[in-house]
C-alpha cells in the first residue's frame, strides 16, 4: 500500500512568548571595586575564602564602610531599626553576596531584601502571622537524637552545626541557627559535637529503614573538612544508606570555600568511596536570584562534578520582592542550568516563622507560579514548588486537599507517619492546616484574623 504524502507546508514558527529566551543577563563576576570599601581589593584576595570570611559584613558600621556614599542613610537607619525591633537573624553577608546587589537600586534590590531587611519591608499591620512559631516545621520535636530529624519514612536530616557563612532573614531554623538577636535568644545543642555525631551514626546503624541522609546545619561550608569528611565517610559504611546530600548555601554565598585544595581533596576522597560503595552523593545549594549566579559559582560546581558527585541541585525559597514572578524564577532557573550547571530542583514557600509575612506568598499565588513555569524548561529541570506543611512535610502546591481562600487556610493530608506519630492511629486520617499571609487575603479574611488575634491575646 502506498504511503500518503503530506502536502501541507510547515507553519510553526518561534512565537513571541511571555518570557524571552535566550537570557539577556550578562554572565560575569560583577566588579567588586565599584564599592568604595573594596576599591583596592585584588582578584587574588577576592578569590580567597579566608579574605571573604574576614570581610563579611556583620553590622551597620561595616556595611557603611563597604558602601561609602553609595549607601543611602535612610536605608542604613531602617536596617538598624529592623535589627532592633523585628529581625530574627543577625547580619552576616559575605562580600560575594554584597557584590550580587545593585548599589544604585539598593532599596529595591532583590538580594538585599532577604539578607538585609529594612523595617519598611515588613508588613505594617501583620509583620507576624498569629500562627507563626519559632520552629515552624517542628523539626526539634522530631529529633531521634539531638540534631537528627526523622521526619520522613526513609529520609533524615542531620544538623551538624548551628552556624552558616551567611544569615538569611527568612531562615527556617532561626530557632537554632546563628547569633541571638534583640527578639530571639537562640537555642543551642547540649551535646558536644563528636558525641552528637556518633549518636547520629549509631541511630542510623540501628534503623535500616533510613536510606537517605541530608547533611546540613547551619551550613556544611562552616564545618572544617577534617570534621565533615569522617562523618560522611562513616555514613557510607552503613549498608542501608544509599543517598547522601550535602546542603550548603555557601556554594552560592562563598564559592571560594569550595575551591580550596583541602576541601576539594576531601570531596574527591568522598566521591571515590561513594562510587566504591554504590552510594550517590550530591550537593544541594540555595540561590534565590539570578544575580547570584556568577563564573566563580560555575567554577566551583565544575570542580565538584568533575570529582564524581552525582549532581549539584538548587533548593530556593519563594520570597516576595525577590523571585515571585515567573520572569524572575525562569531567569534564575535558566541561569542555574545554562551558566552554572546547577539543577533547579525545589522552591519552597517561605515558612511561617515570626516576622516573615512580607516575604510569604499564598498557596494560590504559588500554584499560579507553578503553572507559569511549565513548558519553558526541560521536564527534568522544571522545579517543583512546594509547601512545607507543619507535621506533614513537603507537598506540591497543587496537593492541598481543601482550601478556604477567604481565610487563607489550606488543608493537607499525608501518607506516612513522622517520627513522633509512630503510635498515632489517626495520623493518616487527620487534616493539617497551613496559613496564607494575611496581607494576601480579601477584607473578610483579614477581619476574621483580626478577631481571632483579639481572642488569642485575651486567652
Amino acid at each position: 500500500m502506498a504511503k500518503i504524502v503530506r502536502t501541507e507546508k510547515p507553519s510553526a514558527h518561534a512565537a513571541q512568548q511571555p518570557f524571552e529566551y535566550p537570557l539577556k543577563r550578562e554572565f560575569v563576576e560583577p566588579d567588586w571595586r565599584r564599592f568604595p570599601g573594596w576599591k583596592d581589593v585584588s582578584a587574588a584576595d577576592w578569590e580567597s575564602a579566608l579574605w571573604q570570611r574576614r570581610h563579611s559584613v556583620k553590622n551597620i558600621k561595616e556595611l557603611k564602610e563597604v558602601f561609602g556614599e553609595l549607601l543611602p542613610e535612610d536605608c542604613a537607619e531602617e536596617i538598624a531599626l529592623d535589627q532592633k525591633r523585628l529581625a530574627t537573624m543577625s547580619i552576616l553577608v559575605p562580600p560575594q553576596m554584597i557584590n550580587a546587589m545593585d548599589p544604585a537600586n539598593f532599596r529595591n534590590d532583590p538580594v538585599r531584601r532577604y539578607f538585609l531587611p529594612m523595617i519598611s519591608d515588613r508588613h505594617a499591620e501583620w509583620p507576624n502571622h498569629p500562627m507563626a512559631s519559632r520552629d515552624s516545621l517542628h523539626e526539634a520535636e522530631m529529633w531521634a537524637v539531638e540534631g537528627l530529624t526523622h521526619r520522613y519514612p526513609t529520609k533524615v536530616l542531620a544538623e551538624m552545626l548551628a552556624t552558616c557563612p551567611q544569615y538569611c532573614g527568612h531562615c527556617t531554623r532561626m530557632d537554632l541557627v546563628g547569633n541571638n538577636t534583640e527578639q530571639v535568644t537562640k537555642h543551642a545543642f547540649g551535646m558536644k559535637p563528636a558525641e552528637r555525631y556518633e549518636a547520629i551514626l549509631e541511630y542510623l546503624r540501628k534503623t535500616p529503614s533510613v536510606r537517605d541522609v541530608v547533611v546540613s546545619g547551619g551550613d556544611i561550608a562552616n564545618l572544617p573538612i577534617q570534621n565533615l569528611e569522617p562523618f560522611v565517610s562513616a555514613l557510607m559504611d552503613i549498608p542501608n544508606i544509599r543517598d547522601i546530600r550535602l546542603a550548603s548555601k555557601g556554594l552560592i554565598a562563598i564559592p571560594q570555600h569550595f575551591l580550596q585544595d583541602e576541601v576539594l581533596k576531601g570531596f574527591e576522597r568522598l566521591a571515590k568511596k561513594a562510587r566504591q560503595r554504590g552510594v550517590d552523593i550530591a550537593l544541594h545549594t540555595h540561590a534565590n536570584h539570578a544575580s547570584q549566579i556568577t563564573p566563580l559559582v560555575r567554577k566551583a560546581v565544575e570542580k565538584i562534578l568533575d570529582l564524581g558527585f552525582r549532581d549539584v541541585r538548587n533548593q530556593g525559597v519563594l520570597l516576595r520582592g525577590t523571585n515571585t514572578t515567573a520572569k524572575d524564577l525562569l531567569d534564575l532557573c535558566f541561569s542555574l542550568l545554562d551558566n552554572a550547571k546547577i539543577m533547579p530542583y525545589y522552591f519552597y514557600m517561605c515558612d511561617m516563622i515570626p516576622n516573615s509575612e512580607h516575604w510569604r506568598i499564598s498557596v494560590s499565588e504559588a500554584q499560579r507560579l507553578q503553572h507559569d513555569l511549565m513548558g519553558y524548561l526541560p521536564g527534568f529541570a522544571t522545579p517543583r514548588l512546594l509547601c512545607d506543611v507543619p507535621y506533614v512535610g513537603k507537598r506540591w502546591v497543587h496537593q492541598a486537599a481543601d482550601y478556604d481562600r477567604e481565610r487563607g487556610i489550606s488543608y493537607w493530608t499525608k501518607n506516612y507517619r513522622t517520627g513522633i506519630e509512630y503510635d498515632d492511629p489517626e495520623a493518616l486520617a487527620r487534616r493539617y492546616e497551613y496559613y496564607d499571609p494575611i496581607g494576601s487575603l480579601p477584607e473578610a479574611g483579614v477581619a476574621y484574623w483580626r478577631e481571632r488575634s483579639k481572642e488569642k491575646s485575651v486567652a
